[in-house]
């Protein structure tokens, strides 16, 4: 890994707005193999019959989709209604809301900010997930959602140009870096969010885009900076979930469009006796019943759940999945979820008029070395490059303007 000095100041290259260059920027990567589907995002639909792996993609598609449909029977057979996952009230302490403390710079508060940071910590160990209220202000939520769309927009056009062109391997490759190696999920993306201010026509040396103005907003610094800064809503409990050495593993908008499916229930990581991951989703705007909010499933982070789960017979599976506690992250807008990334969980299907657009970010614990086998949703040149410690150091940069 680089060395820390180095990495802080990559990191306030991305963000001051005295600069423009996120060190030397990015060259475009080699061009990957060619890929005959549809690309997620924009649907585009490719002039050629489809393959024998494609009719095998739909099928398996097929089948994940009455597999999710038969876990949502199974979690319903008890109560037809799953319950919303809730802010727990915490005692002893003044707020359970994210803003309880972001707004005070008094040792007192801050204090008091590491004893709430605890507490939830210890929610998340025993519930494997935790909600927390009011994380990000609504303003924020916003701007953030506003250039997500904008920049999911660019994205998209860039890909189809090239397909449209009859760039294929170009399009592929761009596809994967846009949307990661999940690019061929209909409905859903993850949209890998650049730390350049100018996002994604600053990332690849583009010399005829223009350069962003140095009073630019930046909302993807602007909500960083309230969610991990130095009075961030989310510092203390993530520096003590991962410590400040936590390896910078995942940014990316989690946008799901309407008619999207419902997903199968799933953990992203097997059990591990220490937890590598605490995923990080952020609402930037309200999200209902109706838009397919994610479903956890209470207290299944344990081993004895992944030996049942992920080791057993589809039976075994099952009775996992009907004996075990819904919760719906029916969210507001700035509400987040905190999981640990071996609890059960799926995304709903979206069946509103609306896009859902989620947050998303993570820190991998140091402690635990070995291949996750989970590649975290970023862009091309982050992987093993930050820590949580160079983030913040970064954050403050970018906040007193230097």
């Amino acid at each position: 890994m680089t060395s820390a000095p180095a990495l802080a100041i990559v990191l306030l290259h991305a963000f001051s707005p005295q600069s423009h260059l996120f060190a030397s920027g990015f060259s475009p990567p080699p061009p990957l193999p060619t890929i005959r589907y549809p690309y997620t995002a924009i649907q585009t639909s490719l002039p050629s019959s489809l393959s024998a792996s494609d009719l095998l993609y739909q099928d398996q598609q097929n089948a994940l989709l009455r597999r999710a449909l038969h876990e949502q029977t199974l979690l319903t057979s008890r109560t037809p209604t799953i319950p919303s996952l809730v802010s727990p009230k915490i005692k002893g302490l003044a707020s359970s809301s994210g803003k309880g403390f972001a707004s005070s710079s008094s040792s007192s508060e801050d204090r008091a900010a590491t004893r709430l940071a605890a507490a939830r910590a210890r929610i998340l160990q025993n519930d494997g997930v935790l909600r927390i209220d009011s994380a990000l202000s609504p303003t924020a939520c916003d701007n953030l959602r506003h250039y997500v769309l904008e920049q999911r927009r660019a994205a998209d056009e860039t890909v189809r140009a090239h397909v449209d062109a009859g760039n294929i391997v170009d399009a592929d490759a761009l596809a994967r870096i846009y949307y990661g190696v999940e690019n061929r999920r209909v409905g859903r993306c993850d949209l890998q969010l650049s730390l350049l201010r100018g996002g994604f026509s600053r990332d690849r040396n583009d010399d005829h885009a223009a350069s962003p103005d140095v009073d630019e907003e930046f909302p993807l610094a602007d909500a960083l900076l309230q969610l991990l800064g130095h009075k961030g809503t989310l510092r203390h409990l993530y520096e003590r979930l991962v410590t400040p050495r936590g390896e910078f593993y995942e940014l990316a908008a989690v946008v799901t469009d309407p008619g999207s499916r419902r997903q199968t229930i799933h953990p992203d990581l097997p059990w591990k006796p220490i937890a590598p991951l605490y995923v990080v989703f952020v609402a930037l705007q309200n999200v209902t019943v109706e838009m397919g909010p994610t479903c956890f499933l209470v207290g299944t982070q344990t081993e004895e759940v992944d030996g049942s789960f992920n080791c057993g017979s589809v039976e075994e599976k099952d009775r996992v999945v009907r004996d075990s506690e819904g919760r719906l992250a029916t969210l507001n807008k700035g509400d987040c979820v905190v999981f640990n990334a071996r609890t059960l969980h799926c995304g709903n299907a979206n069946e509103s008029t609306k896009m859902r657009a989620l947050f998303n970010f993570l820190f991998r614990n140091p402690q635990v070395t070995e291949d996750l086998g989970y590649k975290g949703s970023m862009r091309l040149g982050y992987e093993r490059a930050m820590t949580l410690s160079n983030f913040l150091q970064a954050l403050n940069a970018y906040e007193s303007g230097e």
